[in-house]
């Protein structure tokens, strides 16, 4: 294809993705100077009950918020999409031409000494062992690469979309053995991941919201979070982070039980997923004993400043312990 063409067909396909932005509908988005791309779906805003009566302590009280509308991930990101981000090298010969100078100034991870596929596959597999802050560096890349800004979900973000309009435990219901048609889990996995979209999607398209991997959130993990709403109802609600111990993560594991998968159980990041990292001190990037951990992106329909953009991308990790 020469080049001519080629910008002809990127200006097209940026008009229409900003065309599907405005009107708020699913798109792909490509990962601009490469061949890769992922799906995004379009999710509206609305009021939802978050928590459940029936769950543990930390999710109650069951208590209304109000969400603005916002993309979310049809699938948990791939190793397909993460691991040019990892290594310059990969992502040179991923690219169409050079790698611009913006993307190669985003900081990139330290090598990490393991495996961390753990052999459970690649190829359109879920990216795994991230830290919060190396998924965090992984959408900076992204917005070099694209312009957009992407994102982790906040815990709020994250129920509503797996709920999908739902009011019971899981999307498809209450009876948990249904699971086996949505998500690998305890159960059905094999001890081991899958590749995404294998499964059942929620009534709002989303492939393995529960299971596979469990899921990043933005949020800082606080048990009576839920206790602090004031009024009627919690409008965006997100408990900012500002330690490093504990993040939020949702939707359980491949080597999860099945009320670990719920939409309302929130679970807890851990230090001692950094264990056996020889490290010192240890490493902002990686969770050696943490293979059960992937991300799952989110774009907001208004698009925050550039100051709020620098201010999320660029925070200094916290050191480790």
């Amino acid at each position: 294809m020469n080049s001519k063409l080629s910008l002809a067909l990127s200006l097209v396909f940026c008009a229409f993705q900003a065309s599907a932005q405005e009107k708020h509908e699913a798109y792909t988005q490509q990962i601009n100077g490469t061949k890769l791309s992922f799906e995004m779906k379009a999710i509206p805003a609305g009021e939802f009950l978050m928590g459940s009566k029936k769950g543990k302590a930390d999710e109650q009280p069951v208590h209304k918020v109000k969400l603005d509308s916002f993309f979310i991930g049809t699938y948990e990101v791939t190793w397909d999409i993460y691991e040019p981000f990892l290594y310059k090298d990969y992502e040179t010969t991923q690219s169409i031409g050079a790698v611009p100078a913006n993307v190669d100034a985003v900081t990139r991870p330290t090598k990490p000494y393991l495996d961390m596929t753990f052999g459970m596959g690649k190829e359109n597999h879920p990216a795994l062992a991230m830290t919060h802050y190396n998924a965090i560096q992984f959408c900076k890349w992204l917005y070099a690469r694209t312009g957009a800004f992407y994102r982790l979900p906040t815990e709020a973000e994250w129920e509503y979309a797996s709920r999908a309009g739902s009011t019971t435990e899981y999307a498809f219901g209450d009876d948990a053995s249904k699971l086996d048609e949505y998500a690998w889990y305890k159960s059905n996995s094999e001890s081991k991941t899958h590749q995404v979209g294998q499964k059942k999607p929620n009534q709002w398209g989303l492939h393995d919201m529960y299971g596979n991997v469990a899921e990043w959130t933005y949020d800082q993990y606080k048990a009576d979070f839920y206790a602090t709403v004031k009024g009627d109802k919690a409008n965006n609600p997100v408990a900012v982070p500002d330690k490093l111990y504990s993040n939020v993560i949702r939707g359980g594991s491949y080597d999860d039980q099945a009320k670990e998968l719920r939409s309302a159980a929130r679970l807890a990041s851990d230090p001692v997923w950094k264990q056996l990292d020889p490290q010192i001190p240890k490493s902002n990037w990686w969770f050696p004993e943490a293979p059960f951990i992937g991300m799952r992106l989110v774009r907001p329909v208004t698009p925050p400043s550039k100051t709020e953009i620098d201010a999320y991308y660029n925070r200094a990790p916290i050191a480790d312990y």
